[in-house]
């Protein structure tokens, strides 16, 4: 086993020293999150002998699921197994086919993805005789927004009634459930929404997952929507041994149902939940922090924090304010030739930024 606390610095050591109970860690961008996460669990295990079978660490993609479990397997060897690491749906369908069958499904459903769900919606529209393609984009939207946030068809009419099209949306998602139904299948999004009702509603199964995730990590919380942040509470109510690590700052998935106010639920709805921060960071330089922090603290809702370096102040952010788009185009291509002609640089070391796709002709032009 290659483990040790000594790779920790003091902010990251207080918080995987403290395992029980909830803990909140809010930690700024690159401060070390993943380190962090597998050290506590190493050190649940190594330390505090807690079975693997019992630990739940919980991503949202399966490239940090592989990540972490690849450290994890460095540190501790054979150790991990019975161990779950995994995104929200990867686990919801392990439960799902082992206790589906009691809310009304075979075990063997299907899980449709976005073109199965997009070709059932034009179905229906068709058989209602309901017109045009942008009514069929707004119903897959629409569907989609509705389970992430734990709606029926009835609910999310009540709550959108001032939609456009909302009363046609709310018979073609009535409709489109009965069809996944009918097909013993599950969409994306219910494999989320499924297991909620079916742990909400279902004692037995409840039980066996708070039995079996004693102690629960949860990485990029922020990101969390309504419905993965209930499966959360209602897992971890048990035991209480839930560990959230996120960063109201980098919240940046409002659009497909995160909700970063789960930052701030967590340390109502789990009695006694210690905060600490993570405020020093190993990938910047401080002039870069700086900027970084005289913005983000104009947010109205975050937990005050300040990220530092020990790497040093660094090269001073250049601002140029152009008086047109093409004229900002200019600019950066100016600074892109004289970059690469200096020797030091090479075109594949330089990337533009922008906030949409559609911001990008100007640049292609200049270039």
């Amino acid at each position: 086993m290659s483990f040790s606390l000594n790779e920790l610095n003091e902010e990251q050591m207080k918080p995987v020293l403290d395992t029980e109970g909830a803990v909140l860690v809010t930690a700024g961008a690159g401060s070390g999150k993943t380190r962090l996460l597998t050290h506590r669990i190493a050190y649940l295990v190594t330390e505090k002998q807690v079975k693997p079978y019992n630990i739940l660490a919980i991503t949202f993609t399966n490239k940090a699921a592989n990540e972490m479990r690849e450290r994890l397997s460095a540190m501790l060897a054979d150790a991990t197994d019975g161990m779950l690491i995994s995104t929200f749906h990867s686990m919801c369908v392990r439960i799902l086919r082992k206790f589906i069958d009691r809310i009304g499904y075979g075990k063997n459903f299907s899980i449709y993805g976005e073109d199965e769900k997009e070709r059932i919606v034009k179905n229906i529209i068709k058989a209602k005789e309901y017109e045009g393609d942008e009514l069929c984009k707004k119903a897959v939207w629409a569907i989609s927004d509705a389970k992430n946030a734990g709606n029926s068809p009835e609910e999310y009419k009540k709550l959108y009634e001032y939609y456009d099209y909302i009363d046609e949306i709310c018979v073609i998602y009535s409709e489109y459930e009965k069809e996944l139904k009918k097909n013993n299948a599950l969409d994306y999004d219910d494999l989320l929404l499924v297991t909620y009702r079916l742990l909400r509603e279902d004692a037995a199964a409840l039980e066996y997952c708070q039995n079996r995730f004693r102690y629960i990590h949860v990485d990029e919380f922020q990101d969390t929507n309504t419905v993965q942040y209930e499966l959360v509470r209602l897992i971890g109510s048990k035991y209480g041994n839930v560990f959230a690590v996120g960063d109201e700052d980098q919240c940046i998935y409002g659009w497909r149902g995160a909700d970063f106010r789960n930052i701030f639920n967590f340390t109502h709805d789990f009695t006694g939940c210690r905060i600490y921060k993570l405020e020093q960071n190993y990938r910047s330089t401080q002039n870069i922090l700086s900027a970084a922090n005289m913005l983000i603290k104009n947010n109205t809702s975050r937990l005050d924090k300040t990220l530092w370096t020990a790497n040093g102040d660094g090269d001073a952010i250049e601002f140029f304010r152009a008086n047109s788009e093409t004229e900002e185009a200019s600019a950066v291509v100016s600074s892109i030739i004289g970059l690469v002609r200096s020797g030091k640089y090479k075109f594949s070391d330089i990337a533009i930024l922008m906030r949409l796709n559609a911001l990008s002709r100007s640049f292609e032009e200049k270039l």
